[in-house]
């Protein structure tokens, strides 16, 4: 079994995490970590945990922590980044679920974090935790840089195309929507239910702090920068990301379909929909799955590419967990096989 702790377990990661975890076949979950709630029960704060899990939040403690195989953090960014060290020299795991080690730049990391960040020799050795595009890398790490929820979206949207040389890597566009749990677990006047409830808006027009990320991975694919407009969209729902993409695709010999579901025949958790269909983003609710769907509207230039996640799950959690399962040796589906929820 493996021994699982998980530090920052009161937002709404970390209660995902819980949830899965709780039911994952190989693993042992020893200790979640919270200072304003610690002694407090989980399943107090989260009752849909009851019967599943029976430990409370402890204080953040390093020696019970370096006794865990893998240690999950679910903490706002650059917590993580003071733990660490000390975790990997002690031979733990670490899958951070915050932006702390996505960026290899430690500048471009200040610069969109507005902090220095506090180890910068492990950007190089962290592994970016897209199964999808890094998978050998990530069976052999010791530190994975779980992905942002929009990057997830965005990149396993994209990369096919990139990977080809078929797409201007000058003209990339996401317009990409998300449900309001993306803000994460806060007091804040934006996410109150008045405000966002019956309402739609876009925000971080001028630079959203997951664009670096995406320009990153996408550049390792199409081996050259590209040139991306991304904007984010706050919609009223709880869970979900729907990212409609766009780029121009000259060549219309190339069937587009055959393309993806090649590209993505052995993938697990990506699902390429028929000819013709809309991906809902209630059908990935709950579930790790990216459900995408390729369009080439009236057989013109512009190919118009569908992708939608769950955002706590294989936008965060679930793929913490893929994640772990790769680092562990463990079938990459387990404790994850579970379908969406609907209605």
């Amino acid at each position: 079994m493996i021994k699982a702790g998980i530090v920052g377990g009161t937002g709404y990661t970390g209660v995902e995490l819980l949830r899965l975890l709780a039911l994952h076949p190989q693993v042992d979950l020893s200790v979640i970590t919270s200072r304003s709630e610690c002694g407090l029960p989980a399943a107090d704060l989260f009752p849909n945990l009851r019967g599943y899990v029976n430990l409370a939040f402890a204080e953040p403690d390093p020696a019970v922590l370096k006794a865990c195989d893998v240690v999950f953090f679910a903490t706002p960014n650059g917590v993580a980044m003071g733990m660490v060290p000390d975790l990997l020299a002690a031979d733990v795991r670490v899958i951070d679920l915050a932006a702390d080690f996505r960026l290899k730049d430690p500048q471009l990391w200040q610069q969109w974090y507005g902090m220095s960040h506090a180890c910068p020799e492990l950007l190089a050795e962290a592994v970016y935790g897209l199964p999808e595009l890094n998978r050998a890398a990530i069976q052999k790490a010791r530190l994975v840089a779980n992905p942002g929820c929009y990057p997830t979206a965005v990149q396993l949207g994209l990369i096919p195309l990139l990977e080809h040389g078929l797409a201007d890597t000058q003209y990339l566009i996401a317009d990409a929507k998300s449900g309001v749990s993306g803000a994460g677990r806060k007091a804040e006047l934006g996410m109150l239910l008045c405000e966002a409830s019956e309402n739609f808006k876009a925000y971080a027009v001028s630079g959203h702090r997951h664009l670096p990320e995406i320009k990153q991975g996408l550049r390792q694919v199409a081996h050259t920068e590209v040139g991306l407009t991304f904007v984010p969209h706050l919609t009223p729902m709880i869970r979900g990301i729907h990212a409609t993409l766009y780029a121009v695709v000259e060549d219309r010999s190339v069937d587009l379909q055959a393309l993806y579901e090649q590209h993505y025949a052995r993938e697990p958790f990506v699902d390429v929909l028929p000819p013709g269909a809309h991906p809902e983003t209630r059908s990935v609710r709950g579930a790790n799955y990216c459900r995408i769907a390729v369009h080439r509207p009236q057989n013109g230039d512009v190919v118009t590419i569908l992708s939608v996640i769950d955002n706590l799950v294989k936008g965060a959690a679930g793929q913490a967990i893929q994640n772990m399962n790769l680092m562990f040796g463990l079938a990459e589906e387990s404790g994850l096989e579970s379908p969406g929820l609907m209605p």
